[in-house]
């Protein structure tokens, strides 16, 4: 028999049991629309990680001075991350910048504290006692009053970040308008300001205006010299958007003063390196401060965990797809099962008529797959019917010809594995068998 006319065959008898074939395919339906949403919600997660922290610095190290735990003696005030009481095995600070004698007492730094303040001071040892270091900051951040522009009242909660000039290397901070903070403003404690790109359009309307303009912080005007371009979340987690950047000597002594607690991010040269890194700095701040309690960490591992946390979502949803096939595969082998005990005749008539049981079997087959593509097929309408639905909820979702090319590939494996083995059967009857049967 010709392969068009057992296609032919197969298709006037798809088209005969259009009910029964739609309600076979359901599963694989619901599977291919599973894979499909599946992949979508997968890359819809990836997409927000790399969003949230696209102007994170994979090589970036957070620094934070924290609260010493009360059951821990003046031994013991480590940090998190297991350090505080003194240098690290071996003694001194680490290699790659020499010796340096704290300023203090000779226990070093804020030896009556077990919560210390990072200051300068810290900025410089970091950048000369600790190889391997691109960049090293410090900033101070908070919400104080800010008045200008289009707004009718003050607004008490915009975040005033206090920062270096080197800031904007380290937070990947991209300019619309304007320059940034230089050097001069910092030392010299200038009255100027870079705010973000919604922050500008709030206050300003057009962030093209904002330049030259003036706000009010904290009862004294800044100027406006730069507005950032729209940038997302930034590695200390402050949104660059919504934030306004001012020299750190300028926020330290005219907005938080005494009681600011500064935090500090260095970046490391190489990625590979970031773990040493971690540990000399952990080193130089246990030689200054042997009372105090430090959380250093790298601030990539967060970006690395969020991925993780996506992907397991992904392929949890992926195994529960793969249950779904596999439900639906069983419903195809069943029907195809008992179209064989109802086609017992016709498969005779074709084994009488010299009709090779490869030509049986292929028509069975067949069946098979094309239920297994049409339910692939319609499993990826619905998916895509479905994101929208989804996405209502807050859920973000990226489509793509990778997950319908997925499905599509479930579904005809589907077909093609669960419907082999009622088309073996049908092609291993026996002529005289299959006419009596009925």
């Amino acid at each position: 028999m010709r392969l068009s006319e057992i296609i032919r065959l197969v298709w006037m008898n798809l088209i005969q049991n259009r009910t029964k074939v739609l309600l076979t395919s359901l599963g694989i339906i619901v599977g291919s629309a599973t894979i499909v949403l599946v992949i979508a919600i997968g890359q819809g997660g990836q997409a927000d990680v790399a969003e949230q922290f696209k102007n994170l610095n994979a090589g970036a190290i957070d620094i934070k001075s924290v609260e010493a735990s009360a059951a821990q003696g003046p031994d013991m005030a480590g940090g998190m991350g297991g350090f505080g009481g003194g240098a690290p095995p071996g003694g001194g600070f680490p290699s790659g910048g020499g010796t340096r004698s704290s300023r203090n007492s000779p226990g070093g730094r804020s030896a009556k504290s077990s919560k210390v303040k990072l200051t300068l001071e810290d900025v410089e040892d970091l950048s000369e006692l600790v190889s391997g270091l691109d960049e090293v900051t410090i900033l101070v951040s908070g919400t104080t009053g800010v008045y200008g522009g289009d707004m009718e009242e003050e607004n008490d909660s915009v975040t005033v970040v206090g920062v270096l000039e080197n800031y904007q290397r380290v937070g990947n901070l991209e300019l619309l308008q304007g320059s940034f903070l230089s050097e001069e403003d910092n030392s010299g404690g200038s009255y100027v300001a870079v705010i973000g790109y919604s922050l500008a359009e709030e206050i300003f309307t057009y962030p093209s205006l904002a330049c030259g303009d003036y706000l009010t912080i904290d009862d004294k005007n800044y100027q406006v010299i730069g507005v950032l371009a729209e940038m997302g979340a930034v590695s200390s987690g402050i949104s660059s958007d919504d934030a306004i950047y001012i020299p750190y000597n300028s926020a330290i002594k005219y907005i938080y003063g005494n009681g600011a607690e500064p935090s500090m991010t260095a970046v490391a040269s190489d990625v590979s390196q970031v773990e040493p890194a971690i540990e000399k700095i952990k080193a130089v701040l246990a030689e200054n401060y042997p009372k105090g309690s430090f959380s250093v960490t790298d601030a990539g591992s967060a970006m690395d965990a969020a991925t993780s946390s996506a992907n397991t979502l992904a392929m949890l949803l992926l195994a529960v797809a793969s249950i779904v096939f596999v439900v639906g595969g069983i419903g195809i082998m069943n029907v195809l099962f008992v179209s064989v005990k109802e086609r017992t005749q016709e498969i005779g008539i074709l084994k009488a008529i010299g009709c090779p049981a490869g030509s049986i079997l292929l028509e069975f087959l067949l069946e098979a797959v094309f239920m297994g593509f049409a339910g692939g097929i319609l499993g990826i309408v619905v998916s895509f019917a479905l994101v929208p639905v989804i996405e209502i909820f807050g859920m973000r979702l990226e489509t793509g010809v990778t997950g319908c090319v997925l499905a599509l590939v479930f579904a005809l494996f589907t077909g093609t594995l669960f419907g082999f083995y009622p088309a073996y059967r049908a092609s291993k009857l026996a002529p005289i068998e299959a006419l009596t049967l009925n």
